[in-house]
């Protein structure tokens, strides 16, 4: 039990460091121009609008940039998704239910948009980004792509616990 509760407050110090480093990265951190701050409101409310600009001057604005901007989105949000559920289960270990992953996967889902929504608008109001919604798309799939490996890594250490519940009980 002493164990369980310690993994479960270390999970929970990860969380809490990942977010504070998520905000500094989004809002301070000077090598992502963030201390830069736009005269004017900055917005692009047509999906996928971003992403083809992106890749039409993929050539001139660098491999770097792109993946900066493209894949980093996703990168960054993923442990949104891994770590949330892994928190939410340590929590609710008690009660299980049917159809706890699916639940969990439309919470954990729904709250990485909410997150990454009210990131984007203060990134707007405060002029030091852009509201951007294939940012707000692409983080969205960062949290997906983060619940999708817990689900997977909570089945297969499911399934190596009972493999060795077998060899351990056949012995």
């Amino acid at each position: 039990m002493g164990l369980k509760r310690l993994i479960s407050n270390m999970l929970t110090v990860c969380f809490i460091c990942y977010m504070i480093l998520l905000v500094y990265f989004l809002f301070f951190s000077e090598e992502y121009g963030r201390d830069e701050v736009y005269t004017t409101y900055q917005y692009n409310l047509k999906l996928f609008h971003e992403l083809r600009r992106y890749l039409a001057y993929k050539d001139q604005i660098g491999n770097l940039f792109f993946l900066i901007n493209v894949v980093g989105n996703v990168a960054a949000f993923m442990p949104f998704g891994f770590l949330l559920p892994v928190m939410y289960r340590e929590q609710r270990r008690e009660s299980t239910h049917n159809g706890h992953y699916f639940r969990s996967f439309l919470f954990v889902t729904l709250l990485g948009f909410l997150f990454s929504l009210v990131v984007e608008t203060i990134q707007l109001v405060t002029k030091v980004g852009c509201f951007d919604v294939d940012d707000l798309m692409l983080n969205t799939l960062g949290v997906v792509l983060g619940y999708l490996i817990y689900y997977f890594s909570k089945k297969i250490i499911g399934f190596w616990e009972i493999r060795s519940k077998k060899r351990g009980g056949g012995a």
